[in-house]
């Protein structure tokens, strides 16, 4: 075992007894999941099992923080959703974040059969999702955010993992803080990762750089990227990463498909 996974599962164990008593059923994307196969998950909340549909997934950026997703089984999600982006077709599941009104709608569309809001309206704790849908699991790890006096407001974001077709995808939302180990610990294994790179209306490059690095994923996609110029995120990612500018907004990946290197993926509008 390498010491970077080895770090990970020291990690995991810290997390486990919170996550016996009280997380979602079991993740295949969770670090836990894969270092302690033995381990056994309470089902908190209930969810139907998952149906796996091999295939590609696509994913298009629709603008701004929107990336939508297309899973093989014909589920289509949209992230950050505001009803700017990412609405026709309508989505069957969208996901919010709480930090401006580019990142969330009070009105969505009724049509849309599920809507994953990154806070809990109710204010009574974090939001907690588990959600499967055909051949998509949706799960989130809630983060605080910064209100507009610079004060910390308790589980305003969420970053929402997508785990289909063996794929483990996550977007980290409107970020405004450090994560701790064991949030760390709770998103996993990703593959694909869509960070925000506007340089301090979430974080600032440097601080999303590391956040980046440490999880290391196959594919990163670049988001929320406003007057950043896109080679300083480059550039800061450092000769680890490959860069691969699309000239399309669209792309199909899956398991069998991700990059041998990590590599930051460029799509069109981007």
């Amino acid at each position: 075992m390498t010491p970077a996974r080895l770090a990970l599962l020291l990690v995991a164990l810290t997390a486990l007894p919170a996550l016996a008593e009280e997380g979602p059923v079991p993740s295949k994307c969770m670090a836990i999941a894969e270092a302690l196969p033995s381990v056994t998950y309470a089902s908190y909340p209930a969810v139907p099992a998952q149906t796996f549909v091999d295939g590609d997934v696509t994913i298009t950026y629709a603008g701004h923080s929107t990336y939508v997703i297309e899973t093989p089984g014909g589920v289509r999600i949209a992230t950050d959703f505001s009803g700017v982006y990412g609405h026709t077709p309508t989505p069957r599941i969208v996901t919010m974040n709480k930090a401006h009104r580019t990142h969330f709608t009070d009105l969505p569309d009724p049509a849309i059969e599920h809507v994953l809001r990154g806070w809990n309206p109710d204010g009574d704790g974090p939001a907690r999702h588990a959600l499967v849908v055909d051949d998509v699991y949706i799960r989130n790890v809630p983060t605080d955010i910064r209100g507009w006096s610079g004060e910390l407001e308790r589980d305003g974001n969420s970053i929402f993992v997508f785990e289909v077709a063996g794929l483990c995808i996550g977007h980290l939302g409107h970020l405004h803080t450090a994560l701790s180990d064991a949030q760390f610990g709770a998103i996993g294994r990703l593959d694909i990762l869509m960070v925000p790179i506007d340089g301090g209306m979430t974080q600032s490059l440097g601080s999303m750089t590391d956040i980046t690095e440490r999880l290391w994923s196959s594919m990163i996609l670049p988001m929320h990227r406003h007057a950043t110029p896109i080679g300083e995120f480059i550039g800061m990612m450092g000769e680890g990463f490959a860069v691969d500018f699309r000239d399309e907004p669209s792309l199909k990946v899956s398991l069998r498909s991700l990059p041998n290197r990590p590599t930051i993926v460029v799509l069109s509008g981007v």
